[in-house]
């Protein structure tokens, strides 16, 4: 399993406007200045959480980024996904390899630790990500 960059900047952006979010809305700006990342690359990733409901965002002079809901109820899964679409185990060894025993346990392996990571990042939730202990 591979997490693009885009993905990478995106847990970082919700992050920061997480920890930011008492002052108001964020700018992509700071967000961007913050982590050098390039801003109309930002810009997409950000909207790309807009859709999935991380993220509200605010046009105008006073515009920004906020949490579109509590630090609990946003999970690492959910910023995953909507930057790289769903975590899924898309292999078909079993299939491929004529239903062999080789290519099922080895399909079957595959999708189990799938799984195990689906759910380690559906636990993870942000407000746990935030916590300074």
């Amino acid at each position: 399993m591979r997490v693009s960059r885009s993905t990478g900047y995106a847990l970082l952006a919700v992050g920061y406007i997480a920890r930011h979010q008492g002052k108001g809305v964020v700018l992509s700006q700071n967000v961007s200045k913050e982590y050098d990342i390039p801003l109309e690359y930002l810009l997409k990733i950000l909207q790309q959480l807009v859709r999935a409901n991380v993220l509200r965002s605010k046009r105008g002079p006073r515009g920004g980024f906020c949490l579109a809901k509590p630090t609990n109820k946003i999970t690492m899964l959910e910023i995953i996904e909507a930057v790289d679409g769903p975590l899924t185990g898309e292999l078909n060894l079993a299939e491929q390899a004529g239903r062999d025993k080789y290519g099922i346990k080895a399909e079957q392996t595959y999708n189990k630790a799938i799984a195990q990571a689906r759910s380690v990042f559906q636990k993870a939730k942000l407000s746990a990500l935030l916590a300074t202990k």
